[in-house]
């Protein structure tokens, strides 16, 4: 089958450091070439995939200061998108909404999965108009929001089975909060449960401008007051593996509608209970102490986090493997994509039989 995956210009694929939505591509389109297909990657040029790479900027945009807007960088990579999409079976994009205007005469051969939140109110209007486009949701909580429209599925995200190895017996005696400083990930609230848990707490994380301020005069401050937190700032893969694998428990307290949240799973994949607060996706990705615990307030997840070490690390282990590989997610997304090469198939036999008829009555 050939494919094009069209990823965001932000980060690379993978991410030097953050980035969920990148990382999944990546994976995904090197784990289509392994099985055989024909991938080509619309993407930073500073990204390394086994696929055909098409760059769509040089480098990866957020770590470009040079780059005030990302949206002329996206609007030609999708131009070449749109001229070359003769060439492919499957045209799966991996951003909310900008190709849709440009893709409606391909709309059979593409799919979009959506990365991000779903609840903003400026959202329906548009999803009513291209209510037609083939979608897939990351989570099944995350399409709650949504007009009707075309889901052609959900598809969890998954990773290399081989990526963090597992970790049996952890070495760090702390909690781990890793992800992104900002008000809606509540890094408040790990060291809130860290205090009253009375454990260690390590935070990875970035930074962006637009949550400068809340880390200036909310989170600093914070880890300032509370000699058991330490912030050791933006982890890549490689720090992952020694920051979640030494981990007591990775803490997710959360406080909006969380579309997946690939830190738990990453988290799973070395067998690192997590402890997760009751929104958007977390349901849907812990098992109820089995692989973590889910909470609805500091109070629980301090008792939670005194709990976690009890939990077996090799069963959260196995979970991972039974549910979030990218083998496993691979196999989805190709059943969609066969999906879509049927209809367009059945609907070419139509539109020739339907040409047929009309020269016959002619």
């Amino acid at each position: 089958m050939k494919i094009a995956q069209i990823a965001p210009l932000t980060e690379s694929c993978p991410p030097r450091l953050y980035g969920g939505t990148e990382r999944i591509v990546a994976y995904l389109a090197d784990e289509l070439v392994r099985q055989g297909h024909d991938v080509t990657l619309f993407a930073s040029g500073d990204s390394l995939t086994a696929a055909k790479l098409v760059p769509g900027s040089a480098t990866a945009l957020r770590l470009n200061p040079a780059v005030r807007d990302a949206t002329p960088y996206l609007m030609v990579m999708l131009d070449e998108v749109r001229r070359r999409a003769d060439e492919f079976d499957v045209l799966h994009f991996h951003f909310d909404f900008f190709h849709f205007p440009l893709m409606r005469d391909v709309i059979g051969r593409t799919v979009t999965t959506l990365h991000g939140r779903l609840d903003l109110p400026d959202l329906p209007p548009f999803y009513n108009v291209f209510a037609d486009f083939p979608l897939v949701s990351i989570s099944d909580d995350q399409r709650l929001p949504m007009p009707p429209v075309n889901w052609a599925g959900t598809v969890h995200h998954g990773l290399p089975p081989d990526l963090l190895p597992f970790s049996p017996e952890p070495k760090g005696g702390y909690l781990a909060f890793l992800g992104r400083i900002s008000p809606e990930k509540r890094p408040d609230r790990a060291i809130e449960i860290a205090a009253k848990a009375g454990l260690p707490l390590k935070i990875a994380a970035k930074v962006d401008k637009v949550d400068q301020a809340y880390w200036d005069e909310t989170i600093a401050p914070m880890i300032e007051a509370h000699p058991n937190v330490a912030y050791v700032g933006e982890v890549g893969e490689r720090g992952k593996v020694e920051f979640l694998g030494n981990a007591t428990a990775l803490l997710f307290p959360v406080d909006w509608p969380e579309p997946f949240g690939l830190v738990m799973i990453e988290a799973m994949a070395c067998g690192t209970p997590v402890i997760g607060f009751r929104r958007g996706s977390v349901p849907e990705v812990i098992e109820n102490g089995v692989t973590g615990f889910i909470v609805d307030t500091v109070e629980e997840a301090a008792l939670a986090a005194r709990r976690a070490a009890s939990l077996d690390r090799a069963t959260i282990r196995a979970a991972f493997e039974n549910r979030f590989t990218v083998g496993r997610m691979t196999e989805d997304y190709l059943s969609i994509y066969r999906r879509l090469v049927d209809n367009e198939t059945a609907r070419f036999h139509r539109n020739v039989k339907g040409a047929k008829d009309l020269h016959v009555v002619a």
